[in-house]
């Protein structure tokens, strides 16, 4: 009483014994709650698959490769006779008609050579006319000397002088020949003067589109050895040519007359078609060995390199939005599967197996020793099946209820993202497991 008189007048009560030791069991309670919330939400969840349907159609095979386009025709414009360029008439992407003037080169010196070579024939001439007279006066002594001799029974002129003017009129003769032949040289001399000042004058074999300048006004050229490129030229920009590197093991399915369509940085996701032109017979390699005269034993090394064939596809560009040079990612049209079951590709990649009581997926690559790191969730990409035809393989289904069936079946072609395959357990609209979900696969993984 006296305790209650003091805290009343104090104004103060004394706090029930749960509030004294509230700072101890409130925060154990929310530990506990958390505790039972987690436990909860892993022991309640199953694991969530990535499945894709079963399909049943024809699968279109496709063969890719890498190349660069190129004009159909493309000529690199020399000059045949060195000198200082005079003029330059045309610059890169100028279109130009054939015969049309692209450059000109000094003829100073030519016109020289042509003046000499033209004295030179007028000499000539003058020494046939010459050689000619002289003929003339030596024909008429020896018939004046026959026709003594003959007067004369054989008695004057005596056989000595008579021969002297039959030999006088054969070296005549000759120097008549030997003058002839100094015009024909001297003629021959100006008629290639004259052609090299006509080759100073630059002009268009085709007509097309300058694709490269390499020569400017004033510069020299020199014609001594090789031919220097003034112009590179491209006769016609409106059809061109793609050439790509297709790999040993394609090659095969490859051949003149397939589709094809390709892509180029410039226009993404726009495709242009083609068609196969043709294909070498001989690999990039094989030509590159022999254009660089390497012995075998020297090649020897190269023995593991990739193995490449170079194909050439037809493109139309009338539009003109395809350019020399681009680099082009073709895809050819190699052929089509009969109807069959089609599965995606990473559902023969993976094996779920049971770990803990709990479903967890495991990714192991069959071909090779190493593992196969698989993408999953919503953005993996699609994984590249490299399993041969009719090898056996395990695809799993996803039932209704959660669980996994295990289905054997036989693989066929593929075109990268789908394989054919080959069941009697395996039925179209199935779903195949692909992958786990992001979520449960880092639940897995820790």
């Amino acid at each position: 009483p006296h305790s209650e008189t003091i805290a009343a007048c104090l104004g103060t009560t004394e706090r029930p014994r749960w509030r004294r030791w509230a700072k101890y069991w409130i925060p154990a309670l929310i530990v506990i709650v958390l505790a039972v919330i987690v436990v909860a939400s892993r022991g309640n969840g199953k694991t969530a698959y990535i499945a894709e349907p079963v399909t049943r159609d024809s699968l279109a095979l496709t063969v890719t490769a890498t190349g660069n386009l190129r004009p159909t025709n493309q000529v690199q414009v020399g000059s045949e006779v060195s000198g200082r360029i005079d003029s330059v008439l045309v610059d890169v992407n100028d279109h130009v008609a054939q015969g049309q003037v692209l450059a000109r080169i000094n003829t100073d010196v030519i016109d020289d050579q042509i003046k000499q070579a033209q004295a030179d024939l007028n000499s000539a001439r003058a020494s046939v006319a010459q050689a000619g007279a002289t003929i003339d006066v030596d024909q008429a002594q020896l018939a004046r000397l026959q026709e003594v001799y003959r007067l004369s029974d054989g008695k004057v002129p005596s056989k000595t002088e008579l021969d002297s003017a039959e030999a006088n009129v054969k070296r005549d003769r000759a120097g008549v020949a030997s003058a002839q032949a100094s015009v024909a040289r001297a003629q021959a001399q100006l008629s290639s003067a004259i052609t090299n000042r006509d080759r100073a004058v630059i002009r268009s074999p085709v007509s097309g589109v300058v694709l490269a300048r390499q020569v400017e006004q004033g510069q020299t050229v020199a014609a001594s050895f090789n031919t220097p490129t003034l112009f590179v030229l491209a006769e016609d920009l409106s059809s061109m040519q793609l050439r790509v590197n297709v790999d040993e093991a394609d090659v095969g399915e490859v051949h003149p007359g397939q589709k094809s369509t390709f892509t180029v940085d410039a226009y993404p996701g726009r495709a242009f078609p083609a068609s196969v032109e043709r294909i070498d017979l001989a690999s990039t390699n094989t030509a590159t060995t022999a254009a660089s005269g390497t012995t075998a034993s020297a090649t020897t090394g190269q023995s593991n390199s990739v193995v490449e064939y170079e194909a050439r596809l037809t493109v139309a560009n009338s539009d003109g939005l395809l350019r020399p040079g681009m680099t082009a990612t073709a895809t050819i049209d190699t052929g089509t599967t009969p109807v069959s079951l089609l599965v995606p590709n990473g559902a023969l990649r993976v094996t779920p197996a049971q770990q803990n009581g709990q479903q967890q997926q495991q990714v192991q690559q069959r071909r090779g020793g190493a593992g196969l790191q698989v993408q999953v969730g919503l953005q993996r990409e699609e994984q590249q099946a490299t399993i041969g035809v009719g090898s056996h393989q395990a695809v799993y289904v996803l039932k209704a209820d959660g669980t996994l069936q295990r289905i054997e079946v036989v693989t066929g072609q593929s075109n990268g993202r789908f394989t054919a395959v080959n069941s009697s357990e395996l039925k179209p609209g199935m779903k195949v497991v692909t992958g786990i979900k992001a979520k449960d696969a880092k639940s897995a993984s820790s």
